[in-house]
């Protein structure tokens, strides 16, 4: 946990980097501001082999080892984006997702988040359920860079920069959602299947999990449909991330369940 701890610490720099850079753009700034963000990605996945090392399985059963993924995850998509977008790249965009990845580091620091390294217990043994909580994570990693394009589509005035965040935002979700599909609802019912003998429970996790999915279905069939464009499917992207953050924070501390350690 050593790793996570120090990449709290140098995610904080990177952020008080893209402030500045934010008012005031220097190349320069930028480009350490890059090599921060992947020192502390590299730190989250040090700490993330090594648990999976102490407990001899992919640390992915429990909260803690789900939110230092996650942040990883996230930090990853920010560093591919500045080297896709290159000159039409937006550092707003880059640093909402890092801000996303601080709250998350934030949260597994918190004495809300239980950190023993413990072996996962048999249900968790599974390899189906590493490829449904990797995918869905991932899925949600581009559903954050959706939710980001979303809200600066809203504050945005620019007519230029509202059409590049409503592109940004569809290209996001059209990625996101079939590896959201394929982890958090396929795999998951394969995984529940092998460790309770069923495919679905309509346990809480379970439920918000298919909310959020249908929410993400609505917007690219209405998208696809050419009805909700602009404002109106931006919104439908922020409530979809929302619902994603009550899926995994909200359902574990507010309701029970068969998936109250993941």
């Amino acid at each position: 946990m050593i790793f996570s701890t120090i990449a709290f610490a140098v995610l904080l720099i990177s952020l008080l980097l893209q402030i500045i850079s934010l008012f005031k753009p220097v190349k320069i700034v930028q480009k350490i501001n890059t090599v921060i963000m992947a020192l502390t990605a590299l730190l989250l996945l040090a700490d993330f082999f090594i648990i999976s090392f102490k407990i001899e399985f992919i640390a992915l059963t429990n909260m803690y080892e789900s939110l230092i993924f996650y942040s990883a995850i996230i930090l990853i998509i920010s560093i591919v984006y500045t080297f896709i977008a290159r000159e039409r790249s937006y550092p707003s965009i880059v640093f909402g997702m890092t801000i996303i990845a601080f709250v998350l580091l934030s949260a597994a620091s918190s004495p809300l988040i239980p950190k023993e390294i413990t072996p996962p217990i048999p249900a968790l043994q599974s390899y189906w359920l590493v490829l449904h909580v990797s995918l869905a994570f991932i899925g949600e990693a581009f559903f954050a860079v959706s939710f980001i394009s979303s809200l600066l589509f809203l504050f945005s005035k620019n007519d230029e920069k509202k059409k590049n965040m409503e592109t940004i935002t569809v290209k996001s979700i059209t990625i996101g959602y079939p590896l959201f599909t394929a982890g958090a609802i396929l795999f998951g019912a394969i995984w529940a299947y092998y460790a309770w003998g069923r495919f679905w429970g309509w346990d809480p996790k379970e439920t918000w999990a298919l909310v959020t999915w249908l929410t993400y279905t609505i917007f690219l069939h209405l998208r696809l449909l050419k009805k909700a464009q602009g404002k109106t499917a931006m919104i439908i992207s922020i409530v979809g991330f929302l619902f994603t953050l009550f899926t995994f924070f909200g359902v574990n501390f507010l309701l029970s369940g068969l998936h109250s350690y993941l």
